[in-house]
């Protein structure tokens, strides 16, 4: 019982100072949340945790809260899920807390304004790195389709501005075909 505290225990405490200090979104703690629980505490392998990045990417509501409840599900079952999502939503409940009783001093304050701005940067330097980190894993798999839907899906948000739920949802297609095709595949092996 004591081990599963300390699990609980770490889960909590890890997702509540991600969350804690980490703005921008939730592009933005998935390195953080891949040195912490990969690299530190060893709970889950990278490959894992790219395969729960991607889920949580494609399921509704905000990627961080998506990536923490998958994860405290891997690693401690619905338990585990229930202190990941306290976790990482209650430092944002208690930052706007703050921030709406002192709004107004804070709306006009140009040293808030300053830090804010200053964090833009900070979140695009992230969101680069995240964008660079998941890309080089696409490329190491040398998987063709896989390089090719990342290029094509750039392409068609860049520069033709197809809106991204449409790319969502013909990559997600593709590969449920792939998915579906491989498993076949193996299927035929095996007989």
């Amino acid at each position: 019982m004591d081990i599963k505290k300390t699990i609980y225990r770490k889960l909590f405490l890890s997702t509540f100072y991600l969350s804690a200090f980490t703005f921008g979104g939730g592009y933005v703690i998935v390195p953080l949340m891949k040195k912490k629980f990969v690299d530190e505490l060893n709970y889950i392998e990278e490959e894992e945790m790219l395969n729960l990045v991607a889920i949580a990417q494609s399921s509704p509501g905000p990627v961080a809260v998506n990536a923490s409840i998958l994860l405290g599900y891997k690693v401690a079952g619905i338990f585990g899920a229930l202190v990941t999502i306290l976790g990482t939503i209650l430092p944002p409940l208690i930052i706007l807390s703050i921030i709406s009783i002192f709004y107004t001093a804070f709306r006009d304050n140009e040293v808030v304004s300053a830090v804010l701005k200053g964090m833009q940067s900070g979140v695009s330097a992230v969101i680069c790195d995240v964008v660079i980190n998941l890309g080089k894993n696409v490329v190491n798999e040398k998987s063709t389709t896989s390089l090719f839907i990342m290029i094509g899906a750039f392409i068609t948000t860049y520069f033709l501005n197809i809106n991204v739920i449409y790319i969502i949802l013909i990559c997600g297609i593709i590969g449920g075909i792939r998915v579906f095709l491989m498993d076949k595949d193996k299927l035929e092996v095996n007989k």
